[in-house]
């Protein structure tokens, strides 16, 4: 079973999007205070426990580290929301959706 890394550093941000260029990653913008990232956080668990794709999953908390979540955001020109999901491949935001569209069935559709 794979983890869910939690990003903690711009470091840790600037090398899994150098990361992106060798193979894709989903990274879940999580707000800690908000029921409905409550519900995505656990689409994107459940997505990422019963691992029939293989692909590296990330979470940012976004008010414990809003500077990574901006930076997420000025880096791939995509505006912030949460919860937000990003799957990143090649330094592109190749898909990405938030708030009640965060399903585990949308986010293996687009691992695909």
């Amino acid at each position: 079973m794979q983890n869910i890394h939690e990003l903690t550093s711009l470091e840790g941000w600037r090398e899994l999007w150098e990361r992106s260029m060798h193979s894709p990653v989903l990274v879940f913008k999580h707000s800690t205070s908000c029921m409905i990232s409550a519900r995505a956080f656990k689409q994107f668990k459940t997505f990422q426990k019963e691992g029939k794709e293989e692909i590296d999953c990330y979470m940012v908390k976004v008010i414990e580290n809003r500077n990574i979540s901006n930076e997420i955001a000025n880096d791939t020109s995509i505006p912030h929301k949460s919860p937000q999901i990003l799957l990143i491949d090649q330094q592109q935001i190749v898909w990405n959706t938030s708030h009640w569209k965060i399903t585990k069935k949308r986010i293996e559709n687009a691992v695909r």
